[in-house]
């Protein structure tokens, strides 16, 4: 696939976008209280990524990101958009979608595209420029509780997101109060399980084929060790 003017345009819209966003809409968005609704016009808007689109480099690259967030994450957006139009689920909150169509064959369309726009802004959102190191207090108390420390919970969520089948996400979540590592195929999330989802990383071969083509356990690593937004899984588990 060639990079070409009209990706480096996109790539130029992109970063203007994220300059004018407003801090206030970022900042919410990093303390995990991101809600996505309809708007006035009852359209599901792509949220603003919470840093610039050549932030994760060189661990994801700019490119990564034009694609992933311009092309495919917008992708869930629009279609979400033309499958709730004139449905009961037009003007509701994207978690309600994702619980009430879960597991309803007829609904599987609707399902797809609201839990893939979910699922995908949550992932941004557990990465962070200058991220991974050491996570906060609370969280690895956490972790010495499930994991017997850091280090083994670390090597839980790469073991889940290296042997996750095909296409689907790895998550740190609490199921009650016990921190756990699950892994997801296709669209699927842990709320339709009943847990708290902390963070996420995206194994879509989308996510890392452009800078890292099969070597899928590199890019984990490389997340995990340098991107991971550890404080905000804990502000996830704090809510």
């Amino acid at each position: 696939m060639m990079w070409n003017e009209n990706d480096e345009k996109q790539s130029s819209i992109s970063r203007r976008r994220f300059i004018k966003a407003s801090a206030g809409a970022t900042a919410a968005i990093m303390a995990g209280t991101f809600s996505l609704h309809a708007d006035e016009t009852n359209k599901f808007q792509l949220p603003p990524l919470p840093y610039a689109p050549n932030a994760l480099q060189p661990v994801i690259s700019e490119r990564t990101i034009s694609f992933h967030y311009n092309k495919h994450h917008q992708g869930y957006v629009n279609n979400l958009n033309k499958l709730v139009t004139g449905t009961e689920f037009a003007d509701m909150p994207l978690k309600q979608i994702i619980k009430k169509t879960y597991n309803q064959p007829d609904q599987i369309a609707i399902f797809n595209n609201a839990a893939q726009v979910w699922n995908h802004t949550f992932y941004w959102n557990s990465l962070k420029p200058q991220g991974g190191g050491e996570p906060p207090a609370a969280l690895i108390q956490k972790m010495n509780d499930a994991f017997d420390g850091v280090d083994a919970c670390k090597i839980a969520l790469a073991a889940a997101a290296q042997t996750q089948f095909g296409s689907g996400w790895a998550w740190l979540v609490l199921d009650g109060e016990t921190l756990m590592v699950v892994k997801t195929s296709n669209a699927d999330n842990p709320l339709t399980m009943g847990m708290t989802p902390l963070l996420t990383i995206d194994v879509w071969e989308h996510a890392y084929y452009l800078d890292y083509q099969n070597r899928r356990a590199d890019y984990v690593n490389a997340v995990l060790d340098k991107l991971v937004n550890w404080e905000f899984a804990l502000q996830n588990m704090k809510l």
